[in-house]
């Protein structure tokens, strides 16, 4: 058996297992606690003992707030357990928090009607929704618009946390919700064979 097949094989099981990890019945068991990685620059302040002052500690926890993610999710939910780990692989904090209804969620942070996907989050006052990359939530945190956060509709090929075997990735659009409700492009993904 060559190296190329068994790689083509496991990235195989693994994106099936994503893909219908979110239509496993309810009382599966739920996925380990997560762990809240530290930024680094939360790390660099803390590795110089004696060395913090009111200053460096305000910013510490700016960072921190900055980065530290709520994610509501069902616990069964593969592909949104493979986005949390996309987010703490780009250096957010992130809370999980499963629950067998994320509607509720939805409706107090005001995703818009038919925007909605499989698991939404909450970070520095915004709302993420669906498979979101996350260089879409540092620019939104960089940016700071009057907006209530970003939605991904559904659930597009390759977007993180629906990555294929193969690499390929659907063409989509990630788009900002105002105040009102309404909805823009914030950013355009385009498709890869």
């Amino acid at each position: 058996m060559n190296f190329k097949f068994v790689l083509i094989t496991a990235a195989t099981f693994a994106s099936f297992t994503a893909m219908t990890a979110c239509a496993k019945a309810p009382g599966t068991p739920a996925e380990p606690a997560p762990v809240a990685l530290p930024s680094a620059a939360n790390t660099a302040a803390e590795e110089a003992p004696g060395k913090s002052s009111p200053l460096a500690t305000g910013a510490r926890n700016a960072v921190s707030n900055a980065t530290s993610m709520v994610v509501h999710k069902s616990a069964s939910c593969g592909c949104c357990g493979l986005w949390v780990d996309h987010m703490r692989a780009a250096g957010f904090a992130v809370e999980v928090r499963d629950a067998d209804d994320v509607n509720p969620v939805k409706q107090r942070v005001g995703v818009p009607y038919g925007k909605g996907s499989c698991h939404t989050a909450e970070i520095g006052g915004y709302f993420i929704e669906g498979h979101v990359p996350a260089a879409d939530v540092k620019r939104l945190l960089a940016e700071k618009p009057d907006a209530k956060g970003l939605v991904l509709p559904g659930m597009p090929m390759g977007s993180p946390g629906m990555e294929s075997p193969d690499g390929s990735v659907q063409a989509y659009t990630v788009e900002l919700v105002g105040r009102d409700g309404a909805t823009r492009a914030f950013a355009e993904h385009p498709a890869s064979p």
